[in-house]
């Protein structure tokens, strides 16, 4: 059995277990289908997403599992 590392808020800094998943793609490097991730926590899912969506990033808002 292997332990999975912890998931991290990928906010500059931000050293809190991640509750969010950002699903995101660039259209003019990415395929449609293509999805990266970025994770959040609560205090720092609106302004990870406010900064994909303004960038016609943001595909998807899931919670972690």
């Amino acid at each position: 059995m292997t332990d999975n590392p912890p998931l991290i808020c990928s906010a500059r800094g931000c050293p809190a277990s991640a509750v969010w998943s950002l699903q995101w793609n660039n259209p003019k490097i990415h395929t449609p289908e293509r999805r990266k991730t970025w994770l959040a926590c609560g205090e720092h899912r609106e302004t990870l997403g406010e900064f994909l969506g303004v960038r016609g990033f943001l595909r998807d808002v899931a919670p972690v599992r």
